[in-house]
């Protein structure tokens, strides 16, 4: 069974505030994307870094996601840690994540140079920051997404099968299962 982790950082959602909007349109943009089941892990965390590290942690280690993708806590603000969880959790980072998210908002907002999306690797899990905004979360996984069934294959994890009217992905030839 292909699990997949989403985590939406928020303080007012966490509290019931507002409607956690990031979090749905992560799953429904995964489930355009994926072909199949998969079986989804849902958390929604305050801007609190032991708590994204334990929700991470878990997730990972416990729940077995291959994959967790979280939205929100990348910016600069002095509550914005998702980052620093990410980092603290995961025995690689992958910089090129954060790098094309940034390349790709930056068409759309200068602002974009102020988010510090990244990833990174915890175990045979792939773990995948991205801003808190529905309409960046698109268009980020519509950037990086395209590598992610790859790493997964390459971290021994399930092979994710995904809808190509919809999604592009990449996989060396030598590499399909």
């Amino acid at each position: 069974m292909i699990r997949i982790g989403i985590i939406n950082v928020s303080d007012r959602a966490s509290k019931g505030i507002y409607e956690d909007i990031p979090g749905k349109a992560i799953e429904a943009t995964l489930k355009e994307y994926i072909k199949g089941n998969w079986k989804k892990e849902y958390a929604i965390i305050p801007d609190e870094q032991d708590l994204i590290e334990e929700a991470l942690i878990e997730m990972a280690d416990i729940k077995k996601c291959c994959l967790i993708i979280t939205s929100g806590g990348t910016g600069p603000a002095k509550r914005d840690v998702t980052t620093e969880a990410t980092e603290s959790v995961c025995e690689k980072i992958l910089p090129g994540f954060g790098e094309l998210m940034r390349a790709k908002s930056l068409e759309y907002v200068p602002t974009a140079i102020l988010s510090r999306q990244t990833a990174g690797i915890r175990n045979q899990t792939l773990i995948v920051n991205l801003p808190g905004k529905p309409k960046a979360i698109r268009q980020c996984l519509d950037a990086v997404f395209p590598a992610i069934p790859y790493c997964i294959d390459l971290l021994e994890g399930p092979f994710i099968e995904c809808n190509e009217d919809i999604i592009k992905v990449f996989r060396p030839e030598n590499s399909i299962k």
